[in-house]
């Protein structure tokens, strides 16, 4: 698979790397897969070009963590991984003293000495002051327990104000093709040489072309529970339009609409690389695929006249 930098200082990753969310199971997913089922989707990493898993203290309470040190084995070498701390009550909280326990907590349950990527989850709302939070941070790159540090979820005076204390690796931001809304942001962090890691860049399953009108989600499905959601909710049935009319090119490029989608995501400007994530080791291995997938520039106006549509 294709590879690029993260940032202007970070490793060189996988353009599509595995997203470990869903495998933490937890309220938002609703019941947790078998533990097999999620430890052999975790595994097709090694098969496919894959190098790197995201994952986060929240995530199933630490159970993400947990089946990611499992599936990894004796080949942690392999793969970078990158974790989260969430502010409270959710995680351990940004006072730079829970930065730090939080980090010996997930390095413990991913059973490993250090992080190759560690993120500020979501921005803090308690007044902790984020400079604070930042510079704790940077003591754990400074201390080896971390290589690089990022944020999920900020904005662009939230990661100014970074900057100010040490460099940002990388911004997590949700982002797809039914999602651009920070696509002005994720521009300017490639301009300033802070990488982008784009989350749900399949839009939850919309831009796989399975659901569709008459689909009902599981009990505790994220997806079901808020009905002003743009993507499931007021916008669902301009949602579907879009995917429908992708479906014809993904047809003449011979791949599958997540395939497709997946590289339209990483050839924005700014996208470093796509987190996609599964339950399914079928479907992880065919997000892989999606690395290698190249689009001319014929074929990104065309997608972008479709996907840019109001409704």
């Amino acid at each position: 698979m294709r590879s690029r930098r993260l940032g202007s200082n970070g490793p060189e990753i996988s353009t599509v790397g595995f997203g470990a969310w869903e495998a933490g199971g937890g309220s938002e997913w609703g019941e947790a897969p078998p533990q097999e089922q999620t430890l052999e989707a975790i595994g097709a990493v090694f098969d496919d070009g894959i190098d790197w898993i995201d994952t986060a203290e929240v995530y199933g309470r630490g159970r993400s963590e947990e089946l990611v040190a499992r599936a990894l084995g004796g080949r942690r070498d392999e793969i970078m991984i990158f974790s989260k701390v969430a502010p409270a009550p959710a995680g351990s909280g940004f006072r730079p003293e829970t930065v730090r326990s939080a980090c010996e907590g997930s390095l413990r349950r991913l059973q490993t000495d250090r992080l190759d990527l560690y993120q500020l989850h979501w921005p803090d709302e308690s007044g902790i002051p984020l400079e604070d939070t930042w510079g704790a941070m940077a003591s754990l790159v400074d201390d080896g327990l971390v290589r690089f540090i990022g944020v999920s979820n900020f904005d662009r005076e939230l990661i100014e104000r970074c900057e100010a204390i040490r460099h940002v690796d990388s911004l997590q931001q949700e982002f797809s093709a039914l999602k651009r809304d920070d696509a002005d942001l994720i521009r300017w962090c490639g301009e300033q040489g802070t990488g982008v890691l784009s989350y749900g860049p399949l839009a939850f399953g919309l831009l796989t072309g399975a659901i569709t009108a008459e689909t009902s989600f599981r009990t505790g499905d994220f997806r079901a529970d808020d009905e002003s959601d743009a993507l499931f909710g007021s916008g669902f049935a301009h949602n579907l339009a879009i995917v429908e009319d992708l479906r014809p090119i993904a047809d003449r490029l011979g791949i599958t609409l997540a395939q497709l989608a997946l590289a339209w995501n990483v050839h924005q400007p700014g996208v470093t690389a796509a987190i996609a994530g599964s339950r399914n080791p079928a479907h992880v291995r065919s997000n892989a695929a999606a690395g290698d997938v190249e689009l001319d520039d014929a074929t990104r106006s065309e997608l972008d006249a479709i996907v840019s549509r109001t409704p």
